[in-house]
Parts: structure tokens; C-alpha cells; sequence
């Protein structure tokens, strides 16, 4: 029997702010968390995942799984995918919500010049959500599904733990409206931009279930950046 149920796949999934968005996304989607190295976490949010009750009268299964891979390696990207569909049957909502920074003083800048920090940051805030958005175009199109980009309130105003984590944020901001020009009209595109505390997690639902808006970079902040 075909999967009626549709699929919701979170990088960085099992802890933080992915594991909130999985939390909030359990009831009406069966959900995909990936983890990078973690195995107990993953097992733990899996576990946790499970008893959280389904909207569903008959839901498909497996209602949940964990994935590891490791989103800036682009073959990892491709093989987590493959896994997810195969497992699954489906793929109709991606949460990219994986990212990486290193905590400096964002306005000293001597401590911005380090050039691995630029470059590990353009891999994992930026690169990483193109190659996912790219190994699942197809299945999204299959699906008329959605692609949701975490960024950042600090690419919005500039703050944050860094300048590259800033910088890459906003590029992020930006790829996610460009690729919803690309993709249109089958893949909606957008961004959330959480400040410290997110508790909103509904517009995230939202938007995985839209077909109206695509190109927004939706402020979670409380009106941080007014």
C-alpha cells in the first residue's frame, strides 16, 4: 500500500531547535531526524518521538527514523536522501536545519579573520542547504512539498556568536528566496530566522503545509530586530 502519510526530513534533528521543530511536527507527519555522530541521542529523540500521539486514524509506517550523515559532505547529503525515501515511500517537507559557527566576540575584529571559520561556515550555512536542496527536488516535486531553511536573526541585524556566522546566515536567507524562484511553482521555499528562544513553533508548521507562500523569511525574534 502506498504512504499516504507525508514524510518531514530535519538535518540536525535530534537535539536543540531540530528536535523542537520534530516535536512539533510528530503529530500530523511521520518525521526523519538526522544526526551527525550521536547514536544515543538519536535513539533517545526517536524513543521520545513515538509517544507523542498521531492525528492519523491509520498511520504509515515507520512513523520515525534517524539518518546519520554528515551534511557537509555532499554524498552523505545524496545517501541520506536515498535512505529517507526508501524508507519512507515519500518526501513532502525538508527542515535544513543543520549549521555550524564558533563563538567569538563579534566585535572584536581580530577574532573574525580566522579563514577556517569563513570556510566551515560557507560549507555548513550555505553549501549544505544547496546540496540538500538539490538531492531532494525530485521527491519534493513528486510531493508538491516544502523546504524550509533555519537561519538566523543575526543574518537579519548583524550580531551573533561571529561575522562568518552573520554573513553566511544572510547568504543562506538569500539562497533560500533564490532557490524559490528556481524551483517555482512545485517547491516552496522559505526561511525561519529564530532569535535565542523559539517557542513559536506552529509557523513552522505552517509552512510545511503551505502551498501560498514561498520566497519569506519568516522572524521568530519577539521583535529583536525592530
Amino acid at each position: 500500500m502506498a504512504a499516504t502519510h507525508k514524510v518531514a526530513l530535519i538535518t540536525a534533528g535530534t537535539a536543540g531547535l531540530g528536535a523542537q521543530i520534530a516535536r512539533a511536527l510528530a503529530p500530523d507527519f511521520r518525521v526523519v531526524v538526522n544526526y551527525a555522530n550521536n547514536a544515543d541521542r538519536a535513539a533517545s529523540i526517536i524513543k521520545e518521538l513515538e509517544q507523542i500521539p498521531c492525528s492519523h486514524a491509520s498511520p504509515s509506517q515507520p512513523r520515525f527514523h534517524a539518518v546519520k550523515a554528515d551534511v557537509g559532505n555532499r554524498d552523505a547529503i545524496n545517501k541520506m536522501v536515498e535512505e529517507t525515501v526508501k524508507t519512507m515511500g515519500r518526501l513532502d517537507v525538508v527542515v535544513s536545519n543543520a549549521g555550524w559557527t564558533r563563538v567569538t566576540n563579534f566585535f572584536n575584529i581580530e577574532e573574525q579573520m580566522e579563514e577556517s571559520d569563513w570556510d566551515k561556515c560557507f560549507l555548513y550555512n550555505v553549501k549544505s542547504h544547496l546540496w540538500l536542496a538539490y538531492a531532494t527536488k525530485e521527491a519534493l516535486k513528486k510531493s508538491q512539498g516544502s523546504f524550509i531553511t533555519t537561519a538566523s536573526v543575526a543574518g537579519v541585524k548583524p550580531s551573533g556568536s561571529s561575522l562568518p556566522y552573520a554573513v553566511t546566515k544572510a547568504a543562506a536567507i538569500h539562497l533560500s528566496k533564490s532557490l524559490a524562484n528556481i524551483m517555482a511553482p512545485d517547491v516552496m521555499f522559505n526561511s525561519v530566522s529564530p532569535g535565542l528562544l523559539l517557542t513559536e513553533w506552529d509557523q513552522v508548521k505552517v509552512l510545511a503545509n503551505s502551498r501560498s507562500m514561498t520566497g519569506n523569511n519568516i522572524l521568530l525574534d519577539s521583535g529583536l530586530t525592530l
